[in-house]
């Protein structure tokens, strides 16, 4: 009998073999058993409004314009944001606007320059 890899989700020895795909009856996540070999690589990628990778540093404009919570104020279709930083959370973005100050944005509302 061959031993199976834990399940990467919920680390569940209970897995077993559905024809190439593996499955966790405990919290039902399915993957190949060739993504197991690559597990440790669980590295988030967070893309723009039409899937361009970002990094930090990179520079984005806003695609839509954004009621800034708690004040009257708007950030403007068309703003440029430089210097942004990727966080975990909601919101994916961290950055400064100029005029407004320190923001959070969601990565679907921006596009990258």
């Amino acid at each position: 009998m061959s031993t199976l890899p834990p399940c990467p989700k919920c680390n569940s020895e209970y897995t077993y073999e559905d024809g190439t795909q593996l499955i966790c009856p405990e919290c039902a996540h399915e993957w190949s058993a060739t993504e197991s070999a690559d597990a440790g690589d669980d590295v988030k990628v967070i893309k723009d409004s039409v899937g361009n990778v970002l990094q930090d540093g990179d520079t984005i404009t806003v695609i839509k314009d954004l009621k800034v919570k708690g004040s009257s104020l708007v950030v403007k279709v068309g703003t440029k944001v430089k210097g942004i930083r990727l966080v975990d959370g909601d919101h994916d973005i961290d950055c400064k606007i100029d005029g407004i100050g320190a923001m959070k944005l969601k990565s679907e509302f921006v596009r990258k320059v």
